[in-house]
């Protein structure tokens, strides 16, 4: 039975057209650090024990943390960062019992309301979590108020916590004075989604850049490649180049901002509509973004050690 046929756990119904993540991915050319971790990436349910949530946009396939683990092993990575999926809503029970399971191998990125008790945050924070995800993708999520989040920013930032934001690029300029008004660590997911069929050196391009350079708070992931290319090629069929449009920008923001930058898979890949990677595949696209071994370690081990494990470092 490939992954394609196999039914949803519990009462839940896929959304219609959605892609599966790739099983029996290939194995990567490209060897990992040692110590890497895989800093995005998300667990749906299983159904049948994490239910989804009722306002949820989509319906996902079910992809449990013995699989994400797996795929962890199989990559060659050491540790992941699990970020909450909005399928899940502000229910963090299979993201939590993920990280449970790791033996400490993973942390976790939350979804809280302003509603949350401190004694709450503390469950979180002693099960692994770090962060808290702030999505201001209209597609994915309904809009929460502004300071609504602040005060959740404010609360977290105690437990040194930091904030991860989802963004649109048209949208920056108009949440530019919330996002320089957070108080905690700034994470970028996918770079705040450019259009990579500009020119890297364009205007566009220029603004993120710019938030990062005046706002040293503010590190970046360069993953989302599989969402961000137009021209691929797609990480399928052994290419061992992949999204090659895609991989510029990525560059760009790791060789300018080398301790601010972080990568993952995003495994499973959510509402990819598409195409569906091979996560092997996709690991390959690392040196095309990361060329030197010291950028390597930077964007893989060094800087999510220090975001997510400092304790283990030192910081």
């Amino acid at each position: 039975m490939t992954q394609a046929d196999k039914p949803v756990s519990g009462p839940f119904e896929k959304t219609r057209g959605w892609l599966d993540w790739c099983e029996g991915p290939s194995r990567p050319d490209f060897v990992l650090p040692p110590g890497s971790v895989d800093s995005h990436c998300h667990v749906f349910g299983p159904g049948a024990e994490f239910a989804y949530a009722p306002e949820r946009k989509y319906t996902p396939c079910d992809a449990s943390k013995a699989q994400l683990f797996a795929l962890r092993d199989h990559l060659g990575f050491a540790r992941n960062v699990i970020v909450q999926a909005t399928c899940h809503g502000a229910d963090n029970s299979a993201m939590v019992d993920a990280c449970l399971a790791s033996g400490g191998r993973a942390r976790g990125v939350a979804t809280v309301r302003r509603s949350v008790t401190d004694e709450a945050l503390q469950r979180l924070h002693d099960a692994g979590v770090r962060g808290v995800r702030f999505n201001f993708v209209k597609r994915l999520v309904d809009f929460t108020p502004k300071d609504e989040l602040m005060e959740i920013a404010g609360r977290i930032a105690r437990l040194g916590w930091h904030v991860v934001i989802y963004f649109e690029a048209v949208d920056l300029p108009e949440l530019w004075d919330f996002f320089t008004a957070l108080p905690t660590t700034v994470v970028v997911d996918h770079m705040g989604r450019p259009d990579v069929t500009k020119p890297v050196d364009g205007p566009d391009f220029a603004l993120f850049l710019k938030f990062m350079r005046d706002n040293p708070n503010v590190w970046a992931k360069v993953s989302g490649a599989e969402r961000l290319s137009v021209s691929g090629p797609p990480a399928l069929n052994g290419e061992r180049r992949p999204y090659r449009d895609f991989a510029p920008f990525a560059r760009k923001v790791v060789e300018t901002f080398p301790e601010r930058v972080i990568w993952g898979t995003d495994w499973p890949h959510p509402n990819l509509k598409d195409h569906m990677p091979d996560d092997g595949l996709l690991v390959d696209i690392l040196p095309s973004i990361a060329p030197t071994a010291d950028l390597q370690r930077r964007l893989l081990v060094d800087n999510p050690m220090r975001l997510y494990w400092p304790e283990e470092t030192g910081v």
